[in-house]
């Protein structure tokens, strides 16, 4: 079984190093698997998809007026955004059972996929591009990375974040003609609570996990 920790709002930075030193615990089996709640004050992160930084919009003087931060990450993908308003899952997991980095990503958007359709939405995967999505709307991003086999970061469901912001990126490189990026605010006529939404993550997570990767 796993452990459940919910870190509050945490810088990402902090965040990032508190997570490395989850692995390196995992790693050494001195640690259960752990899923780990969290909000980022707002942040731009680029991840480690070459010429992720081109897709950053703002200059300097208007990331200061709108006070976002801006970090260089390892986890796969390119650039996004955190901030309040969303239920991003760190995933502090032993993949050493399977160890296939594909089946994982499946994994988490299948997590996703179930918790939004508990709460009347239908999420899907689009071809070719990451994350999960209504329509053309994307509503939840997913960057990972492994150290020997063990997994970390994981993926932010956009529930009641400012929107505003990711127009100061290309969200996850994608284009204007590809698609938005939506809210669970912005599809529902009532937002259910964070704390719901998290106890419905951890439901799926307990099941998918059970039987997809104790093998």
């Amino acid at each position: 079984m796993f452990v459940v920790e919910d870190w509050g709002r945490v810088g990402y930075a902090e965040a990032f190093e508190r997570q490395k030193r989850y692995v390196e615990e995992r790693i050494c089996s001195v640690r259960k698997d752990t899923l780990i709640f969290v909000e980022h004050s707002p942040v731009f992160t680029l991840g480690a998809r070459i010429g992720g930084g081109r897709h950053l919009l703002w200059n300097e003087e208007r990331l200061d007026a709108e006070g976002i931060e801006v970090i260089k990450t390892n986890r796969g993908g390119d650039i996004t955004y955190h901030g309040p308003g969303q239920v991003v899952c760190y995933a502090i997991f032993d993949l050493r059972g399977k160890r296939d980095l594909h089946a994982w990503l499946r994994f988490l958007e299948t997590i996703i996929l179930e918790t939004l359709a508990e709460f009347g939405l239908s999420g899907q995967r689009r071809e070719g591009m990451t994350g999960i999505w209504i329509e053309n709307r994307k509503i939840a991003a997913i960057g990972v990375a492994v150290r020997q086999w063990v997994s970390y970061h994981g993926f932010a469901l956009n529930v009641s974040p400012n929107l505003k912001h990711f127009s100061g990126i290309v969200p996850c490189g994608i284009s204007s003609d590809q698609g938005t990026v939506t809210s669970m605010e912005k599809e529902l006529d009532a937002i259910p609570s964070v704390e719901l939404i998290r106890s419905v993550v951890v439901e799926q997570v307990g099941y998918h996990f059970k039987n997809e990767f104790r093998v």
